[in-house]
């Protein structure tokens, strides 16, 4: 029997076994949201009578016997960043609060031509600035595990309304943990891949290397299976990895026997983590070596990893939004026109010394994963706050003085160039959510991802997996 919470393989199986129509799985996601979306705002620009005709388009090719695509009829979330034809696409700024898409963008395309029927928009901090979400134009995005608190960001829309029921798979991007954290937030699986596994079209700057587009879902099957979707080689985009998509359409749990495992808490003192959210990570250790795995407390020196970061994101943005900032100046929220400022000094000298520091680091951690095959780590520094709050301004009394501050866990990841995923891990004695991030080398995504199966089996604190779902 499906329900709202099947997983989306058993959705598309259904579907195509025509145990139940694309307009009736529709309907039965859009009394969901017509149920707990009002409380959760996860998503945005619904549109139920484009989303019906896709579903009854659907319907059409499965009742022809044409081949159907892997996603064929499933109810699908697109971050408001990402460019679909003919929708309102808002970058939750009211600099673009009435922005029409006239095209698709390339994750669009690849996850339409699979047949999954787009429902809405995800909501997203300002430009996805920041990991929390909330913007002048569609509000805050509250974590349905309590909504008295963040669901995380930028991709916290997708994240909630995954959690909550509303689809079973949606997508995001990541530049500093936009992927990552939101899933930890919301007791999801979220992937941040290798640069150039999921290529984006249009862009304007094929080279720029630090934020990337990805997959959310409940469990690590179901995303892989988006990922499938995503990822490929695209003409246009020459800078993708040539390898195909399909490749990640079936993976299967990795035995953790003999696991090299290196598992940290906090990078070596690089960044401070909540008592709780370090208590949960600590406590994983116990699952891996349960399972055989070999698990030391060790990681990567990253020295110059905060500095190169923080540069690339103030060069980037200032290039991208500092025409809007001049024009529009106090339509910005503040702490994302500070960013965009704080590229205004830079010169090409500094830039190009933090391209080559993340040369470095890329070889740190190429080296690094030569005795290790997997660095386990908190995905966010805290649990989810309060979504009255921009961000948390202190952590263990140590303050933090930006909206950059406490997402340290995973920008420090993003300059290494290595994929992670953030997967459920437990609670806290609050019962709010903790993800652990799992990373690998390079371009390891189909062996992460079936470490990371084979984790969340063992984990079980998943709302895919059998974990608690909220109470909403």
């Amino acid at each position: 029997m499906i329900d709202v919470y099947s997983s989306a393989r058993a959705m598309a199986q259904a579907v195509a076994a025509r145990e139940i129509s694309a307009r009736e799985l529709l309907a039965l996601h859009l009394d969901r949201i017509a149920e707990v979306n009002g409380t959760v705002n996860a998503l945005v620009s619904i549109d139920e009578e484009r989303a019906y005709a896709e579903a009854t388009a659907a319907d059409a090719r499965t009742a022809s016997g044409e081949p159907l695509g892997v996603l064929h009829g499933l109810p699908y979330a697109v971050k408001d960043t990402h460019h679909v034809a003919g929708w309102r696409t808002t970058f939750g700024s009211p600099v673009m609060a009435d922005h029409f898409s006239a095209y698709d963008e390339l994750v669009v395309e690849r996850v339409r031509a699979a047949g999954a029927v787009v429902v809405a928009k995800s909501n997203t901090p300002e430009f996805a600035s920041g990991s929390h979400t909330f913007n002048p134009v569609f509000g805050t995005t509250v974590n349905p595990y309590d909504t008295s608190r963040s669901a995380g960001g930028s991709s916290g829309g997708s994240a909630a309304a995954l959690a909550a029921g509303m689809v079973p798979l949606a997508d995001g991007s990541d530049m500093g943990g936009s992927l990552r954290n939101p899933a930890s937030f919301c007791n999801v699986v979220g992937l941040r891949p290798t640069w150039g596994r999921v290529p984006t079209w249009p862009t304007w700057n094929l080279w720029e290397t630090v934020s990337v587009q990805g997959p959310l879902a409940r469990d690590v099957s179901d995303l892989a299976l988006l990922l499938s979707v995503l990822a490929g080689p695209d003409p246009r985009v020459p800078t993708a990895d040539s390898t195909a998509g399909e490749v990640f359409r079936e993976v299967r749990p990795a035995s953790l026997d003999g696991l090299r495992v290196a598992l940290s808490t906090d990078l070596g003192g690089a960044f401070e983590v909540d008592g709780a959210v370090a208590d949960v990570v600590r406590a994983q250790a116990d699952v891996f070596a349960g399972a055989g795995a070999q698990v030391e407390e060790a990681w990567p020196e990253l020295p110059a990893a905060e500095a190169t970061f923080r540069t690339l994101r103030a060069w980037l943005m200032e290039y991208a939004l500092g025409d809007v900032l001049d024009a529009r100046p106090d339509d910005l929220k503040p702490s994302l026109a500070d960013n965009i400022r704080a590229g205004r000094p830079l010169s090409g000298h500094d830039v190009a010394v933090a391209y080559a520091r993340r040369t470095v680091l890329t070889e740190k951690a190429r080296e690094f994963f030569t005795r290790y095959d997997l660095l386990a780590l908190p995905v966010s520094q805290v649990p989810p706050f309060p979504a009255d709050q921009e961000y948390p301004h202190s952590i263990n009394g140590r303050p933090q003085e930006t909206y950059l501050d406490w997402m340290r866990a995973s920008f420090l990841i993003t300059v290494t160039g290595c994929p992670a995923i953030s997967v459920p891990a437990g609670f806290t004695p609050d019962g709010l959510p903790v993800g652990l991030q799992l990373v690998g080398p390079a371009g390891s995504e189909h062996r992460l991802l079936a470490i990371a199966r084979a984790y969340e089996e063992l984990a079980g604190a998943g709302v895919g997996v059998g974990g608690p779902r909220p109470v909403l």
